[in-house]
């Protein structure tokens, strides 16, 4: 278990690509990539995720420590609903929160994620949201 305070931290680390990784964003892909936090004490997995059959469903996640979710972006993915029993529609973002891990959700800002039809532009929003720098090239399609 995280604190708020520990989470809230990892989550605004600086995080790197370790090694040079190639960045394919398309249909079936499901791949994890290594990310060192400032202290290279600090490991992170940044995980992506796309449908084969709905092409539009797509999930980013970037964990701490192996098994905490941090933060979770589904695009087009099945309605959530929080522990408090709101219903979150569409695509949303998951955050961590103290007691909860990465239960709760909320309605993505349209300000912070510009465009969730294109697929590169999600991947790029998300390392912004998740101060994750020096992102290799990416080859992606439209969803």
């Amino acid at each position: 278990m995280l604190t708020q305070s520990e989470a809230d931290g990892l989550i605004t680390m600086r995080k790197e690509f370790s090694g040079n990784p190639r960045i394919n964003l398309g249909p079936g892909v499901n791949e994890s990539h290594e990310l060192i936090g400032e202290t290279a004490r600090e490991l992170f997995l940044l995980d992506i995720w796309q449908g084969t059959i709905r092409l539009s469903k797509v999930r980013l996640q970037n964990r701490a420590r192996t098994v905490f979710v941090l933060v979770r972006v589904d695009i087009d993915g099945a309605p959530h609903t929080n522990p408090d029993g709101a219903r979150i529609g569409g695509s949303h973002i998951h955050l961590y929160r103290e007691g909860f891990e990465d239960k709760w959700a909320f309605a993505l800002d349209p300000g912070e994620f510009r465009n969730t039809t294109d697929m590169v532009q999600v991947f790029r929003d998300f390392c912004r949201r998740c101060n994750i720098v020096g992102a290799p090239p990416v080859q992606g399609r439209l969803l």
